[in-house]
């Protein structure tokens, strides 16, 4: 088993609680995905459970054991970082064995791990090669067949495409997922892009401040958001937020009225929240808006505009003809609520 299980761990660092009170709960074989701002707490999450990071209070079991006291080493565990880390000066087939040979693995053992490895990750003409003889993704995989020959219990990844080209991250983000259904081991994966949270995870945790928004399986983050920060978080471009005043039977911002079934009649204010690709250009108008800018994306625009003093976007089909003046429909079923003080879905 390599169920990896956080209880109550927090991170201080310089009297500021960076990580605070942690539970997670990591199945075997599951592929899960923290994701969240810069500075969120992610990163520092994925070093404490492989021992490069000291926690400050709480526990955290690899399988059945705890590892609090136990060094990374011996945590049985592999790393893939941002940076490549390959020694310039040795091949492909020498990075990938280096491990092996410091912990004294027998000659014909390591070449049998370094061969599956390869075949794995589609290296095989390339051990010869050095690194600089590599392309970005070739180098990202010769650091994962080197985590690949320890065939340790856990994957740790720490944002290992973002050094990779837009066309290079799609495809590594392919192979990551297949070397995952291959090997059938528990990965936890690091990010700040949502797009890959949402297409590569089992379950994505979302983190902001250092606490646990939402951890959920992708549809269930996207389609039923537990807060305006993962709500606002995940989903490109971000969900449209507008402060809007409760009247008998709906909700009311600027001129637009939005009857609702559900009585809110014990709040002031709510957040309403639309994805911009569920508005629709046209149909049965509710709402007018003054164009501030259009992006062409090919068979989709989207296109800019204030409501109540928050920015908001729509994504349109191409086609929708668009002047000054923008008018848009919504429906009721397509609507999010949220609380005006606390920002938690109502």
């Amino acid at each position: 088993m390599s169920k990896v299980v956080l209880k109550n761990v927090t991170k201080i660092y310089d009297k500021k609680k960076v990580i605070d009170n942690i539970d997670l709960t990591i199945n075997d074989k599951e592929f899960v995905v923290l994701v969240g701002a810069s500075g969120c707490g992610k990163s520092t999450v994925l070093r404490m459970i492989a021992g490069l990071e000291e926690i400050t209070e709480g526990e955290i079991y690899i399988g059945d054991r705890r590892v609090n006291d136990i060094p990374p080493k011996d945590r049985d565990i592999a790393f893939v970082f941002q940076s490549y880390a390959l020694y310039p000066h040795m091949t492909v087939r020498e990075n990938i064995a280096f491990g092996l040979k410091m912990r004294k693995i027998d000659k014909a053992t390591i070449e049998k791990k370094v061969q599956e490895a390869a075949e794995i990750l589609d290296l095989g003409e390339y051990l010869d090669r050095k690194p600089k003889q590599l392309s970005g993704g070739q180098r990202q995989r010769v650091a994962l067949g080197r985590a690949i020959v320890r065939n340790p219990k856990v994957f740790l990844m720490d944002e290992p495409l973002s050094n990779l080209d837009a066309k290079l991250r799609v495809q590594m983000r392919s192979e990551i997922k297949k070397l995952h259904e291959k090997l059938q081991t528990t990965f936890i994966y690091v990010t700040h892009d949502q797009t890959e949270a949402l297409t590569m995870g089992d379950r994505i945790v979302v983190l902001d401040k250092g606490v646990i928004q939402q951890a959920d399986k992708p549809e269930i983050i996207y389609n039923e958001p537990a807060n305006t920060f993962v709500a606002g978080f995940i989903g490109s471009p971000q969900m449209n937020f507008i402060n809007a005043k409760v009247v008998h039977g709906g909700v009311k911002f600027e001129d637009v009225f939005l009857p609702l079934e559900k009585d809110f009649s014990d709040r002031k204010e709510v957040i309403l929240g639309i994805r911009p690709e569920k508005m629709v250009c046209g149909g049965e108008v509710q709402f007018e808006a003054n164009v501030d800018m259009i992006e062409l994306l090919g068979s989709e625009k989207i296109v800019y505009f204030t409501v109540e003093g928050k920015k908001c976007s729509a994504k349109l089909p191409a086609e929708c003809d668009i002047n000054h003046t923008l008018r848009l429909s919504i429906q009721k079923s397509d609507i999010y609520l949220f609380d005006a003080e606390t920002g938690v879905r109502i």
